[in-house]
């Protein structure tokens, strides 16, 4: 027959103990739930991130290409501004010009040719030089020396511009 002095209160009967084990999986089942969860958020950033370089990707894949035909916008320009008017390859040379430009705009680049009077903007336009010019206010474009041209938003060549001061 036991006695309650017989009766030591740290000891653990296997109930005690069968519960102390249960405790501990739910505890390590808790700890592999949040695991889990912060797996699959880390997947899913992941998936997301990788949607968005591939957007850009495509975006700017012919950035390269786009860049590499500017010279040939502004040589065709030049030539079109010396050529004469009544000159026969001047519509071809125009028709062609036309195309160019109709086939760069399907791909995302968009001309930046600020109009005499125009704001002056640093995002876009380049400052080559200051004329003091009647009728421009301040900080106005006065003239455009070359064309600056946009890729989906992103600046890609600015336009070089004369400011009024």
């Amino acid at each position: 027959m036991t006695t309650e002095s017989d009766f030591d209160p740290n000891s653990q009967t296997p109930l005690d103990a069968d519960i102390d084990e249960v405790e501990a999986l739910r505890g390590e089942i808790e700890q592999l739930k949040a695991q889990s969860l912060i797996e699959r958020a880390d997947l899913d950033n992941q998936r997301k991130r990788l949607a968005r370089d591939i957007d850009l990707a495509r975006k700017f894949a012919n950035e390269k290409l786009l860049a590499d035909l500017l010279p040939v916008f502004d040589s065709m320009e030049a030539g079109l501004a010396a050529a004469a008017t009544d000159d026969p390859l001047r519509a071809g040379l125009e028709l062609t010009l036309k195309q160019l430009h109709a086939v760069a705009e399907k791909n995302g680049l968009v001309e930046v040719a600020p109009a005499p009077g125009e704001a002056f903007n640093p995002e876009h336009h380049n400052a080559v030089s200051q004329v003091a010019e009647d009728g421009f206010p301040s900080g106005s474009v006065v003239q455009t020396f070359q064309k600056g041209y946009l890729l989906n938003d992103r600046l890609l060549r600015p336009a070089m511009v004369v400011v009024a001061p």
